[in-house]
């Protein structure tokens, strides 16, 4: 909001340096200026721009990977995730907005500089209370909204020059309805206004005390605020202080139980819900039942923010006043505590989540999973951090397999359990568990000696301790790592023995029935037909009974080979299509690849080379962000190499290499619905799709989300499409609903990257 020169000289100045970095105090506004200038530069970027937000991350060595993220750039291999991400960007034009930078800069400034120098056509837009210190950086400090001059009378209607007058007055009319800034009240908003040093984030939190004082009341409290000893500290930027001195008179105006929870929030790295806070937040002078009352009022005070999640609220706390808050929780002696329960909090979840797998709540419990990916970073980096946790910290990230391995998040696991296992160095129960864990991840990577190494390792144990659970999954994962080598006589005798150790054991879950499923695989490279769909039926069967997709869509890919041999191409056909739509629900990498692949040779087989050529290049990139293409295996590889001889040999080069080079366009979620026969005839790539949505908007609503990304107030909004302020206001609001977000900060990168929204 009223950021139109800053917008346009930040355009300017991107167009001539490749970092910019815009810094100032938290709260002044850097990401929405960011987001806004974004928002006018997607045409000057054919690649897209894009936001990755860092301000939830803790682990240093996970920035690459949450670039990645932003990206909608699958990676699960054993390779560096900044390898990765330059390989994506090398050839691209495309912007990167790096989000709240200073709590990690070494890390950003190391990948900066990595990605300028492999990408020439990448620029990175960076905000930071501090600079990156690259050579070649520009600096744009970010000031706070213009004010009057104090002892300058405005003239009637003066105050609709002054943005921060304009955005007190947009608030507190969303708080008290009529409020309006009049002749009458503009010179005590503009005193407001200066009091808070025009810093957005301060105007925003004293406008909602409107609620309950009046604006003389709030000017005067305000004022006595800024005047009290010792509520600014000596040193530091002044707007830093005043700032500070904001939020802490919203902290004092706070009832203790609320104090309580806004200093105990801050040790969620995302949105949190209500079970987290009463396991995390409640007690000691916060009683459990107060809490719905207690978060509605910080909410209201604009504290924290309410997120819509299907049928559940989240909240989120701004990052400032999470920082704050920080500092509150720091200062009470209570951090060590707070985050230890919030650890056992993700711990018991990620627990009840591992049981619950093998049963009908697969796809809820993925997506839960994804929404509370950063509070699950963060109760491991506690527990491989604070001296006596690591073990624990190895149980979480062993109970989390089923994310890590069922549900495309290789690669971060894979760093979890590396870093766990390089600590928790004594023989044990959990080290048994998180080695075979790792086997499993680092076999998927294609990693397979690493991966031999920490079976056996887990098997030595389990034979010297008696541990015949993790003797079981051992031998099962080393039998699954001999399949994927080729030594498929060997694989057959191991997964025979796992299966009959978990049949004495009574062990069933989606891992136990992958075992059957491998056996099947076996059973398929050497010509026995009829076993393979015996097993893969008996999955399937006792799958069924409890509700499991994840494990059985493995078997219909099975099938499909199976169909496919026999000849029976529409079966083959329909396997593969079951088992790609599974997958593709679980964002499971190797699962929606493997189901691609084989309706690529079914096609091959029914003489349609030009869709089998595209789906064997869809294919291609996703098997570069999983691992070697078919395991680099001969067994796996020999049906993908005969479809490429028969297409190659049936189109003829050329043609062969455009339809391959088509599908090699594709994003994920494209090369899933071509597969499935969405658009086959004509495929239309696109920079980004993995974070593409279509658009829930009407065209009044597309039009309205524009003139957000052209940083539009309400009343800016109303004026050009001459409308109502409150028809405005109702539009903004539906769109936040509709999309799920809960800011015009995300509405405006949304329609940043969004090229469905047209302009107005």
């Amino acid at each position: 909001m009223g950021r139109k020169r800053e917008v346009g000289e930040v355009k300017h100045l991107l167009a001539e340096a490749r970092l910019v970095t815009l810094t100032g105090v938290g709260g002044v506004g850097k990401t929405r200026l960011a987001v806004q200038t974004a928002a006018g530069l997607s045409r000057a970027f054919p690649d897209g721009v894009w936001l990755a937000e860092l301000a939830g991350l803790e682990d240093p060595a996970l920035v690459a990977h949450t670039v990645l993220e932003a990206l909608g750039v699958p990676d699960e291999t054993g390779r560096p995730a900044a390898v990765r991400l330059a390989g994506h960007v090398r050839d691209r034009r495309l912007l990167v907005i790096l989000d709240n930078c200073e709590h990690l800069l070494d890390g950003c400034a190391t990948l900066a500089h990595d990605l300028l120098r492999a990408a020439p056509g990448l620029r990175l837009l960076a905000t930071s209370r501090e600079r990156l210190a690259l050579a070649g950086e520009h600096l744009w400090p970010v000031s706070p909204l213009p004010l009057p001059e104090p002892g300058c009378p405005l003239p009637g209607g003066g105050w609709l020059r002054y943005p921060a007058l304009t955005l007190f007055a947009e608030r507190a009319a969303a708080v008290v309805p009529g409020f309006a800034v009049t002749a009458e009240n503009q010179d005590r908003v503009a005193e407001v206004c200066r009091l808070l040093a025009g810093i957005p984030l301060a105007i925003e939190l004293a406008a909602v005390r409107l609620r309950v004082l009046t604006l003389a009341e709030l000017e005067a409290g305000l004022g006595d605020c800024f005047r009290l000893p010792g509520t600014v500290k000596r040193g530091g930027e002044p707007r830093h202080q005043t700032l500070l001195a904001a939020i802490d008179w919203s902290f004092a105006l706070c009832g203790p139980a609320e104090r309580h929870l806004w200093a105990r929030a801050s040790v969620f790295a995302g949105g949190f819900d209500l079970a987290a806070a009463e396991r995390v937040c409640a007690g000691d002078g916060l009683p459990v039942g107060e809490l719905p009352d207690r978060l509605a009022g910080l909410v209201e005070k604009s504290v924290l923010v309410r997120e819509t999640d299907g049928d559940r609220q989240r909240f989120r706390l701004l990052e400032p006043l999470r920082q704050f808050g920080r500092d509150k929780l720091a200062g009470s002696g209570e951090t060590a505590a707070v985050r230890r329960r919030m650890r056992d909090h993700y711990l018991a979840l990620a627990v009840r989540s591992e049981r619950a797998w093998f049963g009908p709540e697969q796809a809820g419990i993925f997506r839960r999973m994804r929404r509370e990916h950063a509070n699950l970073r963060a109760a491991l980096d506690y527990s491989l951090t604070v001296p006596g946790e690591v073990e624990t910290g190895l149980r979480l990230a062993s109970a989390l397999w089923f994310y890590w391995a069922g549900c495309g998040v290789f690669g971060e696991g894979r760093h979890w359990l590396d870093r766990a296992l390089a600590l928790a160095v004594e023989p044990g129960e959990a080290r048994a568990k998180a080695l075979w864990v790792n086997g499993y991840v680092a076999t998927v990577q294609g990693d397979k000696d690493v991966a031999v190494a920490m079976l056996e390792e887990c098997r030595a144990y389990a034979r010297r301790a008696g541990d015949d659970v993790a003797l079981a999954y051992a031998t099962h994962r080393l039998g699954c790592n001999l399949l994927v080598g080729d030594d498929v006589a060997d694989a057959k005798t191991l997964l025979e023995e796992a299966q009959a150790r978990y049949r004495r054991l009574g062990e069933l879950n989606s891992t136990v029935l992958l075992a059957g499923i491998e056996l099947a695989v076996v059973s398929v490279f050497l010509g026995d037909l009829d076993r393979a769909a015996e097993l893969c039926e008996e999955a399937c069967a006792i799958g069924a009974a409890h509700g499991e997709q994840w494990a059985r869509a493995y078997a219909a890919y099975v099938q499909a080979m199976v169909a496919l041999a026999r000849g029976d191409l529409d079966r083959a056909a329909a396997h593969g299509r079951h088992c790609l739509r599974v997958k593709s629900t679980f964002h499971d990498l190797l699962g929606i690849v493997l189901a691609i692949e084989v309706l690529a040779w079914t096609e091959a087989a029914r003489e349609h080379w030009e869709p089998a050529a595209t789906m064997l290049g869809s294919a291609r990139p996703i098997w570069d962000a999983v691992g070697f293409p078919m395991f680099g295996s001969r067994h796996f590889g020999a049906p993908h190499g005969e479809c490429v001889t028969r297409t190659r040999r049936a189109l003829g080069d050329g043609p062969y290499e455009a339809a391959f080079r088509r599908g090699a366009e594709l994003g994920l979620k494209e090369a899933i619905a071509y597969a499935l026969g969405d658009g086959c005839a004509s495929p239309s790539p696109s920079p980004s799709p993995s974070l593409e949505r279509p658009t829930p908007l009407t065209d009044r609503e597309a039009q309205v989300a524009a003139l957000i990304a052209d940083g539009r107030s309400n009343q800016e909004i109303a004026d050009r499409l001459v409308i109502s302020r409150r028809t405005a206001e109702g539009h903004v609001n539906r769109i936040l609903r509709k999309l799920g977000f809960d800011s015009r900060a995300q509405v405006a990168a949304w329609a940043a990257r969004a090229s469905r929204v047209p302009s107005p």
